[in-house]
């Protein structure tokens, strides 16, 4: 089976257990006092860790409440044990009254001898449902991830539904394949904005399939009632001089893709959380002529450690050779405040040579910024 192939069937995979899982829910008014708190609000986990002067804070820390014993209620943290009472009042007010709690106790019975070990591994965290802000049309844009290289836009809203976004590289391109860049006002589900250049993120030696960029304007929509569709139409205002087009062979047997002329661009997109990430999606998309399908999710959590994933097929284009690009960036790399805000890691792109072989295009390191707390 071809690689894209395999994408393919792993994404639908990926729909299909999202479609069918099956949400066991208890009573919302059962007083829960044995419980671990989901990590969903990096700000109050911050908070109940500077409290006991714990440096770095992890916002994904494992805390377990106990308040069974009214003489002796307790809050363990990545495995230590502190008083309930050390806490502030209003923080402990926030820890009872959090709203995203595993409760502890449920499902105890005889054959939880054998079974404790399964449940620990928390297979409904692997597909969740998604946030409001995933499926709301106007609010879908927030996103308070700024990344150097390509990926999902920084979205920063102003007030109710008017916000503004930017990014670096298309939403789906590597680190150094293009200095395709864009600005946009949103408000209620629209979008419209600026598509500029910025020539220090690429280097076209570097490229093994360049995308070189112009300047134009988009504008867009999200079709309302769950975030599931959005189309685009983009415009280029500047030819490319004939300087460019003539660097843009160097080396060269074929053209590589230039933004010119116009475009009527969509994407299709399923919202989730996994593995306790903040947002997550997959996708179907047509980008300027050229197909995509992938794969993307932010701070997911596995095995004590958290990261970000895209995954990108490029499967069809007219333009260019099909590549598929893996972006891992990894938190808790930096101190104090940045434990959280920080991440880096590689990101690989995979090509074809001129024999239809499978090889590494390029290897770079992408990083991204986290500008706030995740919602």
């Amino acid at each position: 089976m071809k690689f894209y192939s395999l994408l393919m069937a792993l994404l639908c995979l990926f729909l299909l257990l999202c479609y069918n899982k099956a949400c066991a829910q208890g009573d919302e008014n059962e007083k829960v006092e044995y419980y671990q708190m989901e990590p969903y609000d990096d700000s109050l986990f911050i908070n109940i860790q500077t409290e006991i002067f714990i440096d770095p804070p992890d916002p994904k820390a494992e805390i377990i409440v106990d308040l069974r014993d009214k003489n002796n209620q307790t809050i363990s943290i990545k495995g230590a044990l502190y008083p309930f009472l050390a806490f502030k009042p209003e923080t402990r007010a926030k820890i009872i009254t959090y709203p995203f709690k595993l409760n502890l106790l449920d499902n105890i019975n005889f054959a939880s001898v054998f079974t404790h070990v399964l449940q620990k591994i928390k297979f409904a965290k692997v597909f969740e449902p998604p946030r409001y802000t995933q499926i709301s049309s106007p609010l879908q844009y927030i996103n308070p991830y700024l990344q150097v290289y390509g990926g999902e836009r920084f979205g920063l809203p102003i007030k109710e539904d008017l916000g503004i976004s930017i990014g670096f590289g298309t939403p789906y391109s590597s680190p150094r394949e293009t200095n395709f860049a864009e600005a946009n006002v949103h408000l209620l589900g629209f979008y419209a904005g600026a598509i500029y250049t910025i020539d220090a993120l690429f280097d076209p030696s570097e490229a093994k399939n360049p995308f070189w960029a112009s300047t134009g304007y988009q504008i867009g929509y999200v079709i309302p009632f769950g975030n599931f569709f959005e189309f685009t139409y983009q415009k280029s205002l500047r030819a490319l001089s004939d300087e460019v087009l003539r660097s843009s062979m160097d080396g060269r047997k074929t053209p590589p893709k230039y933004f010119q002329g116009s475009y009527m661009n969509w994407e299709f997109r399923y919202p989730f959380r996994t593995l306790g990430s903040s947002k997550a999606k997959v996708y179907l998309a047509k980008y300027q002529n050229e197909w995509h399908t992938g794969f993307t999710g932010r701070e997911l959590s596995l095995a004590g450690s958290t990261f970000d994933l895209r995954i990108d097929a490029l499967f069809n284009t007219p333009d260019r050779t099909k590549q598929y690009l893996i972006d891992i960036l990894v938190q808790k790399i930096a101190a104090s405040w940045g434990f959280s805000a920080f991440a880096f890691g590689p990101s690989i792109l995979i090509g074809y040579d001129e024999k239809g072989r499978l090889e590494f295009s390029s290897f770079f390191v992408n990083a991204r910024l986290k500008v706030g707390t995740s919602f």
